[in-house]
This record gives structure tokens, sequence and C-alpha cells, in this order.
């Protein structure tokens, strides 16, 4: 008879399986920035074309988070996802508030960035 994961055991499975996911999120953003970087440095990219790539940065980087996440839990992956992209963009927020002592964007800008990450990771658990 197999056992269902509950109790404490269950929860730090959980909870090291969000950090697997997050870390996997985080390696691929630091990955695109590098290219998105390499990609203005040598053929001088516009404003929009780097907004373009911030922003796809962002989707692609809740994705395979939300997709390790639905791979490493086999249930409920959609909602383990929009976790991974919530807890990705709430970290994301603290890194800039550490950074700038104040938040650069307006609140227009903060719910789409939130609505991004939280969609790419939900999509990313759907796939998975």
């Amino acid at each position: 008879m197999e056992k269902k994961s509950g109790g404490k055991q269950g929860v730090e499975l959980r909870a090291f399986s969000i950090v697997k996911a997050l870390l996997c999120a985080y390696v691929v953003t630091g990955i695109l920035l590098l290219i998105l970087t390499l990609l203005l440095y040598k053929a001088g990219l516009s404003e929009e074309n780097v907004n373009a790539g911030i922003i796809l940065t962002y989707v692609i980087s809740t994705f395979s988070g939300g997709f390790v996440i639905g791979k490493l839990t086999g249930v409920r992956k959609f909602l383990w996802g929009l976790l991974t992209g919530v807890v990705y963009f709430i970290l994301l927020l603290l890194i800039s508030l550490g950074v700038y002592h104040s938040l650069e964007s307006g609140m227009t800008s903060l719910i789409t960035t939130f609505l991004l990450c939280a969609g790419g990771g939900m999509l990313g658990g759907m796939v998975s």
C-alpha cells in the first residue's frame, strides 16, 4: 500500500520542490538576460526590443519553473505552476526594492508583470 505524502515530510518535500523550480527559473532568467545583454551590446537593440526581451524572459523563466514544479509534484500541476510564478514575482519585486529602494515602474506595469509571471508559471505547470 502506498503512503500519501502528508504531514511534515510532505510539506518539506513540496517546499523543496518549489525551491528547485524557482532555482531553475532564476537560472533561465540569468541565461536569457545574458543573451539579451550580448544582443544589446552587439546589435544595438532599441528600447522597445529590450522591453520585449525582458517580457519574454519573464514568461520563459516562469514557464520553465512551472514545468519543473509540475513534473516534481504530479498533482494539481497548474496550481503549483501558478504558485511558482507568484513566488517568482514576489522575489523579483523584493530584489528590485532591495536594489532601488523604491518601485521604478507604475502600478499598471507591476500588475502586467504579475500576470505574466503567474500565467507563465501556470502554463508551464499545465504543459508538464
